[in-house]
């Protein structure tokens, strides 16, 4: 689990003008919030926290004016739709041996039976519960060999120690589909859509 420091510095300003002001020094409006403390409006620098943000679940270590360390997760990251940019992000306030409920990228590794099937991702991320501080970046699935009609569920799938799962243990996150069962349903778009025509 990685740990990121970033500079914070406190914001009195709000609304839209005063976000854009923000982001145009290449900084993002933040809020932080939890343990049941007021949220703190801050401001981070733009770039380190959009390198950060492509690890999930990162650690974030916050210097806030140099007034000591607080550590966060991120909760929610709003991005400009067009640009990709960074418009505002919430973090959650954690500490170090508390436990959080994330949801963790599930990757796939391994060829799949030979004829040509999909596999099908039910759940992109895992929802489980880990300590703060050692929150796993995803997990990897081995679905080598894996014929149609296979399913990979939740408790199925090796989690490292200190991490449980808070989905049910027989939730789908992978399944195999039959090739020929999409190509099927395609034809039978295609029919129902001539028959439509017709009528």
């Amino acid at each position: 689990m990685s740990e990121v420091k970033l500079a914070a510095e406190s914001r009195t300003e709000f609304g839209k003008g005063a976000a854009r002001r923000i982001r145009r020094d290449n900084k993002v409006p933040v809020v932080l919030y939890g343990h049941g403390t007021d949220p703190q409006h801050l401001t981070l620098p733009g770039h380190d926290l959009l390198l950060a943000l492509r690890t999930p679940n990162v650690l974030i270590s916050l210097d806030i004016e140099g007034k000591g360390s607080e550590l966060a997760i991120p909760k929610s990251v709003v991005r400009d739709p067009i640009k990709g940019f960074l418009e505002h992000v919430d973090l959650l306030l954690v500490k170090r041996g508390e436990k959080v409920t994330v949801e963790i990228p599930v990757h796939a590794e391994g060829e799949l039976a030979p004829g040509g099937n999909l596999l099908e991702h039910v759940l992109n991320a895992l929802p489980v519960e880990a300590e703060a501080t050692h929150i796993p970046e995803s997990v990897t699935v081995s679905v080598e060999g894996l014929e149609a009609g296979a399913s990979i569920l939740a408790k199925d799938i090796t989690l490292p120690k200190g991490v449980s799962l808070t989905v049910e243990d027989d939730a789908v996150v992978l399944q195999v589909l039959a090739a020929q069962a999409e190509e099927e349903s395609a034809e039978d778009e295609e029919t129902a859509g001539e028959e439509a025509a017709e009528a």
